[in-house]
C-alpha cells in the first residue's frame, strides 16, 4: 500500500530528472517566464557563451518592470525601458523566445499574464527571475523565483538544480467579514508568524476559506508567500480552478483537457499525508489590514495602533520596530486610521486583476478622490484593462479623479520613473514596503484594494467598512 503523499511530493516527484544528493534535485521546468529586468542580461550571457535556448517554445518574455504605464508610452517614456528594451527585443528574437511586447495585447505583468493566458497550469513547475513567481501557485503550480545565474541555467537546459523545500500546510477556515480579502489574510499570517515564518518551506494553503476563494484571490494569497519567507505557496486545483482555466488560450482543449483535469484532480494531498509543519488561521477573526512599518510583517488591523517597541518580544525586534517607526515618521500608540496620505496606488502583481479593480470601484462609487491626493489605477495586463473598460470600471475611476494607466509594475518599485517623492506617504496594494521601495524616502502602507479606494476618497487611511 502506497503511503499518503502531499500534493507537493506528487508534483515534485513528477519533475525530478535525477537526485543529486539527499536534499538536492535536478528538476524539469515546464514554463520559464522572463521579464525586462532579469531577462536581458541572462540572455546576453547565454549568447556570449554561444549557447542556444533549450526550449524557446516553453519560454515567454514580458516587459513589465521598467516600462512606463503612461498613456501613449514608448520605450523612451522611462529611462529603464530606453536602456533595456532594445537588448530585450534583440535577445528574444535571436533565441526564438516569444515576446509580448508593449504593442501586444497580451502584454502585462508576468505574474498576471501567465495565469490569464493559461500558460500557468496545475501541477506544472514554473520559474522566473522574480521573487513573486510564487503567485502562480494560485492555479496549483509549483512556482518560485530564481536568480540570474539560474535563469541562464534554465535557458540553456530547461532544468534547474534545487534544494528540496520542507512542507507546510496553512489551513484557513471561517467566514470572511465585510471588505476582508485574501490580501488581508496573508498580511495577517505574516504579521502573526513573522517575515521568516515560512522560511525554507513549500506552503500548501487549504481549508474551507481557501476553497471558497476565487482563483484571482488565491493568486493574491500565494503572491505574498515569499514575504513569509517561503520558497513557494500553492492551492490544490479544484473545480474553481478548472472553471477559471477552461478556454484560456494556452490551456489544453478537447480530449487533452479531459485528460489534464483527470490528472489535476489526482494531485490533491492524500488524507493522512504528513507535513513538516502546520499552521491554522480563523479567518472570521481577521479584519482589514494595513502595514505601519517597513516589512509586510509590520501589519495590523486598520483600526489598530502602532506597537510600542517596549512591548517587542526581543531586543532585535524592538530595534527593528524603532527603526521602522523612525523611517515612517510614526510614534508608538498612534492610530493608523486618519493618517494623511499623498498617494494611492492600486496595481502590482498582488492586486491588479479584474476582481481587485471591481472591489476598489465598488467602494469608490460616486465618490471623489480627496484634494491633494495622487491616485493611480494600473491594470495588471492589457487584458485586464480591456475587461475593466468593457465593464465601465475605468469611468468610475476617472470620474472620481483616479489616473487610468497602461499595464505594468509601475509604483510597486522605484525603477521606471513612477515613484513616491521623499517623505511622502502612499497607501499601496503592492507587496513590499521596504525602505526606499517606492522611491528614496518614500513611506509605503500596504493594504487591500478596498482599503486603498476608501483611503483615496478620504485622503487619510480609512476603514472601507465605514464607507459601506
Amino acid at each position: 500500500m502506497t503511503a499518503p503523499r502531499t500534493m507537493f511530493a506528487k508534483v515534485w516527484q513528477e519533475h525530478v530528472v535525477t537526485s543529486l544528493s539527499d536534499d538536492v534535485d535536478l528538476v524539469y521546468i515546464d514554463r520559464h517566464f522572463t521579464h525586462d529586468l532579469s531577462g536581458p542580461f541572462s540572455m546576453k550571457t547565454l549568447e556570449d557563451r554561444d549557447l542556444a535556448c533549450r526550449r524557446p517554445d516553453l519560454t515567454f518574455a514580458l516587459p513589465d518592470h521598467g516600462v512606463s504605464t503612461a498613456p501613449g508610452r514608448t520605450d523612451a517614456s522611462a529611462d529603464a525601458s530606453a536602456q533595456l528594451m532594445p537588448l530585450f527585443r534583440t535577445s528574444t528574437s535571436s533565441l526564438g523566445i516569444t515576446l509580448f511586447d508593449l504593442d501586444d495585447d497580451r502584454q502585462g505583468i508576468v505574474h498576471v499574464v501567465g495565469p490569464e493566458l493559461g500558460l500557468s497550469l496545475p501541477g506544472t513547475s514554473i520559474v522566473c527571475g522574480d521573487s513573486h513567481t510564487c503567485t502562480q501557485g494560485g492555479v496549483g503550480a509549483l512556482a518560485w523565483g530564481i536568480g540570474n545565474t539560474e535563469v541562464t541555467q534554465v535557458l540553456a537546459t530547461q532544468t534547474l538544480t534545487v534544494q528540496r523545500p520542507a512542507t507546510m500546510e496553512v489551513r484557513i477556515d471561517g467566514d470572511l467579514g465585510p471588505h476582508v480579502s485574501a490580501k488581508d489574510i496573508i498580511l495577517h499570517l505574516i504579521a502573526t508568524h513573522g517575515a521568516d515564518g515560512g522560511s525554507g518551506h513549500a506552503i500548501e494553503f487549504a481549508g474551507s476559506t481557501v476553497e471558497r476563494l476565487s482563483v484571482e484571490a488565491r493568486l493574491t494569497l500565494c503572491n505574498l508567500t515569499v514575504e513569509f519567507g517561503a520558497r513557494m505557496g500553492f492551492v490544490a486545483p479544484d473545480d474553481v480552478t478548472f472553471a477559471y482555466l477552461a478556454g484560456r488560450p494556452h490551456a489544453p482543449s478537447g480530449e487533452d483537457w479531459d485528460r489534464a483535469v483527470a490528472h489535476w484532480r489526482a494531485l490533491r494531498t492524500d488524507p493522512g499525508a504528513a507535513f513538516d509543519r502546520r499552521l491554522e488561521i480563523d479567518a472570521s477573526t481577521v479584519g482589514p489590514q494595513v502595514s505601519w512599518g517597513t516589512s509586510p510583517a509590520h501589519s495590523i488591523g486598520v483600526d489598530g495602533s502602532v506597537p510600542d517597541p517596549a512591548d517587542a518580544p526581543d531586543p532585535a525586534t524592538a530595534k527593528a520596530w524603532t527603526d521602522a517607526q523612525s523611517y515612517m515618521d510614526l510614534r508608538p500608540g498612534q492610530a493608523l486610521t486618519g493618517l494623511p496620505v499623498q498617494h494611492v496606488f492600486i496595481g502590482s502583481c498582488t492586486n491588479s486583476r479584474i476582481e481587485d479593480l471591481e472591489a476598489a470601484a465598488a467602494v469608490v462609487g460616486d465618490g471623489r478622490v480627496a484634494p491633494g491626493v495622487r491616485a493611480w489605477v494600473v491594470p495588471g495586463s492589457q487584458a485586464v484593462k480591456r475587461e475593466a473598460e468593457r465593464r465601465g470600471l475605468d469611468e468610475v475611476f476617472t470620474r472620481a479623479g483616479f489616473a487610468w494607466r497602461e499595464s505594468g509594475c509601475s509604483m510597486c518599485m522605484s525603477m521606471n520613473g513612477e515613484d513616491v517623492p521623499p517623505g511622502e506617504r502612499c497607501l499601496s496594494t503592492s507587496n513590499r514596503n521596504f525602505v526606499g521601495r517606492q522611491g528614496p524616502g518614500a513611506r509605503t502602507h500596504l493594504a487591500s484594494p478596498a482599503t486603498a479606494a476608501a483611503t483615496a476618497l478620504a485622503g487619510r487611511i480609512t476603514d472601507a467598512r465605514e464607507v459601506g
